[in-house]
């Protein structure tokens, strides 16, 4: 029997809980969702943005979001609690990790959203928590870290499909310039992610949420890189791809 955990990564929108839904079911493993509906600082910092970036329009230069900090410690907790009970145990997979947590921080003190003293007690709170993880757990790291890299049209598409109103460019069109820049900080951190094996899954040429034979193919490249890995064996891929041949 396989022993796999595997951390998902990339923009909102790009299709992480679909994925993370579609790899539970593929590989019969368990499914760790990162809290959304009763997050009560979502909305708080989407409102807390949109007043800054009135604020600096007007000349405020030093004018910063009352809510990302206190965002990104809620955000870290969240996530240091479930990568904590997903290496506890074996075979999960998990649509957010703790490892991209400091994209958000990092982007919002550049952007003026958050102050160099609460990133440096963000960074000080993060660093602790991963020394620690592995002796909270019985792995060092996951085993495959998936990122599914999306364009600005495809998660902007894919956000109104989902219909939450603080999300919507429509609604605070300062999104548009956090979307951006949030893309461009994926990008580095695509380049400088070193904890595990790393595959990254093109989420504009794939739709594996509505188009079956794209989720297939995006199946296929993730088993055959659990196989390269050794945690799978080739009749283990060998039977998941003739299931699905099946169905």
């Amino acid at each position: 029997m396989f022993i796999i955990l595997i951390t998902l990564a990339g923009i909102i929108g790009s299709g992480k809980s679909s994925m993370t839904k579609i790899l539970s079911e593929e590989l019969g493993v368990e499914a760790f969702y990162e809290p959304v509906t009763d997050n009560p600082v979502l909305p708080l910092f989407y409102k807390g943005n949109e007043i800054a970036a009135k604020k600096r329009e007007a000349g405020d230069k030093d004018a910063t979001n009352p809510y990302a900090y206190l965002l990104q410690t809620f955000f870290l907790n969240r996530r240091f609690r479930m990568i904590k009970a997903a290496m506890q145990e074996d075979n999960n997979v998990l649509d957010r990790s703790i490892y991209e947590d400091a994209i958000f921080m990092k982007m919002n003190t550049e952007m003026g959203n958050a102050t160099n003293v609460e990133y440096d007690i963000y960074q000080d709170l993060l660093e602790n928590m991963l020394e620690e993880l592995p002796y909270a757990a019985h792995k060092k790291s996951p085993d495959l870290m998936i990122m599914i890299k999306v364009s600005y049209e495809t998660m902007v598409n894919r956000i109104q499909k989902r219909g939450r109103d603080y999300e919507q460019i429509e609604t605070d069109h300062s999104l548009v310039e956090y979307y951006k820049t949030l893309l461009r900080y994926y990008e580095d951190w695509e380049k400088e992610y070193d904890v595990s094996e790393f595959l990254v899954i093109d989420g504009d040429k794939y739709d594996f949420v509505e188009n079956e034979a794209d989720r297939n193919v995006v199946l296929n490249i993730i088993e055959d890189k659990l196989q390269e890995l050794g945690n799978l064996s080739e009749k283990e891929v060998i039977d998941y791809k003739t299931q699905r041949k099946a169905i």
